[in-house]
């Protein structure tokens, strides 16, 4: 029996590790250049980019900057996705297969020239990374994506052993790859921003555009920005009326597990082509190394108990490498869309000031600094070559609509059993830190009472389309399986597509 306890509360190292400055809510209407929605890393790239070209920028983040998917990556900067590129050969061609890795190794090269330019100290260390497998019915698989990249011209190498001591079939080397510390790159950038003339607004929601002469934000509070362009960058689309972008992506949750182990770590980035995923990278701490072991990806809102995916991670480290503590654990959401390539471009044929880069399937580094480029560049009426891989409005028949119809039959599926399902605890029943479905007047609800025994009570219906959501009982809020929006236990948001809270409930 083991002692290596998860720490208590879900934490990501790369927030723990940084202190990142803070910014005022947006309390008036203001008029710029352009204006941007999510302080992540493709708001920022773009508000540093544009601002470099003497455009006034203003930056609005619901929550902190920094606080979502981006903050909460595994941070590799690498054009090896996955096994991906056997699979958009085969539903695209050559040249946007080719186009969407020339993308993704522009976007590494864009991350190195920014940190070169302005000397950012954020642990960037070029590292070669593996897609492994020890399941042999993978081996093929892996053998046909290494045909893919001969004929895309991707250096890449098969190999029966790799630097890390794990049991190993065949791996796919992809080699002069990188990571780094995403915030403290990002917060280089933030601070580049300021001195450019950006302002940014924290705890400030974008809830609508509206449409004039010149394009503006609408915020929760009632506030405008108005400026010429729009940037749409909060993860799910904020402002999605006609794009139906719910209905095109999937959300899906993973989750890190941080680790110091007795063992050396050998250098590389890892992950595997079977599932479970396990994704290994290193990141420095206090000048040792810490292993991120990452995986157990499922569909946001729906599966086992979400304790149990941390539980999952830990139990493969502590096979696998020597395992002296555990340091950190945090989760993160990524959106999905129908054919895996992102979303980046105009948000609908006919909204040429408005753009929305989302979908980012896991590999925001890459695909966010990217999309930051492309809008860049459309916006300043610059041709880039990668533009036409990520249009949103395209609508394949493959894979397109097959993906279209599980989705939303799986959408439909969620939205039937959650209306059925019967409370089986009382709120009673619970214990301190504990949560559980119940029925209020034959209503539903999701009651969690605290650690100093205060009940927080919440209608568990969402407010983006009605389905009923979940508990998570690995990060402590209630989230929806139909789209993927998430609450805290007391019915805030704290990622959309819902830009309503859940209702609160007095309970006598």
């Amino acid at each position: 029996m083991d002692d290596h306890q998860l720490p208590n509360s879900p934490e990501a190292y790369w927030r723990d590790s940084v202190e990142l400055p803070s910014f005022p809510q947006l309390k008036e209407t203001i008029s710029v250049d352009i204006g941007i929605a999510g302080a992540g890393i493709t708001g920022i790239t773009a508000a540093y980019l544009l601002s470099r070209q003497n455009l006034k920028v203003a930056v609005l983040d619901a929550d902190e900057i920094l606080n979502g998917t981006t903050g909460h990556t595994t941070a590799k900067i690498t054009a090896q996705h996955g096994l991906i590129y056997d699979e958009l050969i085969q539903h695209f061609g050559k040249d946007i297969a080719g186009k969407y890795y020339h993308a993704a190794e522009e976007a590494k090269k864009l991350i190195k020239e920014n940190i070169d330019r302005h000397q950012i100290e954020c642990d960037f260390q070029k590292q070669d990374a593996y897609i492994y497998t020890n399941d042999n019915s993978y081996i093929t698989k892996l053998e046909k994506e290494k045909e893919a990249y001969d004929k895309l011209g991707i250096p890449g190498e098969l190999t029966e052993q790799v630097p890390l001591d794990i049991p190993v079939k065949s791996a796919l080397i992809m080699k002069e790859q990188a990571q780094f510390h995403p915030l403290k790159y990002l917060k280089a950038l933030t601070e580049l921003c300021i001195e450019q003339g950006v302002q940014f607004y924290e705890h400030t929601t974008a809830t609508d555009v509206e449409y004039n002469h010149k394009p503006a934000i609408l915020t929760k509070d009632g506030h405008r920005v108005t400026c010429r362009n729009i940037i749409a960058a909060t993860h799910f689309p904020f402002q999605d009326k006609r794009g139906l972008y719910f209905a095109r992506m999937y959300p899906e949750r993973s989750y890190v597990v941080g680790i110091k182990s007795h063992q050396k770590y050998p250098g590389g980035m890892y992950i595997n082509a079977e599932s479970p995923t396990r994704s290994i990278r290193s990141a420095a701490i206090n000048g040792e190394n810490m292993w991120l072991i990452s995986g157990e990806n499922h569909k946001t809102g729906q599966g086992k108990p979400t304790e149990e995916h941390y539980n999952a991670l830990k139990a493969f480290a502590e096979r696998n490498f020597d395992v002296k503590e555990v340091v950190y654990r945090w989760s993160a959401q990524d959106l999905t869309t129908l054919d895996k390539i992102p979303y980046v471009g105009s948000l609908e044929k006919d909204q040429e000031h408005i753009f929305v880069a989302t979908g980012y399937r896991k590999w925001g580094m890459t695909n966010g600094t990217i999309a930051a480029k492309i809008l860049a560049d459309k916006i300043l009426k610059e041709e880039n070559p990668f533009a036409e891989v990520y249009q949103p409005s395209r609508f394949k028949g493959h894979p397109g609509i097959r993906e279209f119809a599980s989705i939303n039959m799986d959408v439909a599926k969620n939205m039937v059993k959650g209306k059925l399902e019967k409370a089986e605890r009382k709120i009673d029943e619970l214990a301190a830190d504990d949560a559980a479905v119940v029925r209020i007047n034959g209503q539903r609800a999701g009651a969690y009472k605290d650690q100093e025994d205060n009940l927080h009570v919440v209608d568990t219906t969402c407010t983006h389309m009605g389905c009923e959501v979940e508990w998570n009982s690995g990060d402590r809020t209630w989230d929806c399986p139909c789209h993927g929006s998430r609450f805290s236990y007391n019915g805030d948001i704290i990622e959309g597509p819902a830009q309503k809270p859940l209702k609160k409930i007095d309970y006598q």
